[in-house]
Parts: C-alpha cells; sequence; structure tokens
C-alpha cells in the first residue's frame, strides 16, 4: 500500500515538473519563408549559360547552376558537353 502511495506520488510530482515551465522559456523564430516560389526558366534561358564560367544544365526539368562544380568535376571537360541544355540523360545514363 505505502509503496503505491509513493508510486502515485512521484508520478504526480514528475507530472508537475514537465508540466510547470520555467523561467527560461525562449520564443523561437523560424528563419525559413512560409511559401517558397520557383524561378521559372526557358530552354532559351538557360542555353547562354553554356561556359565553363558559366555553367547551368537541365535535370528533370530542373535548372541547376554547376559553375562551382566544373573544375572539380571527375569527368573533366565532359560536363561541358551539356552546358546549357538538357542533361537528364547523361546524368542518369
Amino acid at each position: 500500500m505505502i509503496l503505491a502511495v509513493v508510486a502515485l506520488l512521484l508520478c504526480v510530482f514528475l507530472g508537475a515538473f514537465v508540466l510547470i515551465p520555467s523561467g527560461n522559456t525562449k520564443n523561437v523564430k523560424s528563419n525559413a519563408k512560409a511559401e517558397k516560389t520557383a524561378k521559372i526558366y526557358t530552354k532559351a534561358e538557360v542555353s547562354v549559360h553554356n561556359k565553363r564560367t558559366d555553367c547551368w544544365v537541365i535535370i528533370k526539368n530542373k535548372v541547376y547552376d554547376l559553375t562551382p562544380y566544373v573544375e572539380v568535376h571527375p569527368g573533366g571537360d565532359a560536363i561541358l558537353a551539356h552546358a546549357g541544355d538538357d542533361s537528364t540523360v547523361g546524368f542518369y545514363g
């Protein structure tokens, strides 16, 4: 009987400890935008980005700026074969 009373008091104490907020509560604001809008590019807009210093590709209808990756690409200049164009087949094989 005493064990049941002790267990009940322990549960009440721990429940109150968890439910009663301490004075150290903070309001956290998210930096994320509620809605993220995507920029739509035409193939003509992407096609002008076809150089080593300005390399964009289309993969599965999404545009990627690969300029920072051109110099470290393991295939060397192979990445430039589809610069400014659709590279879906080249990417997935």
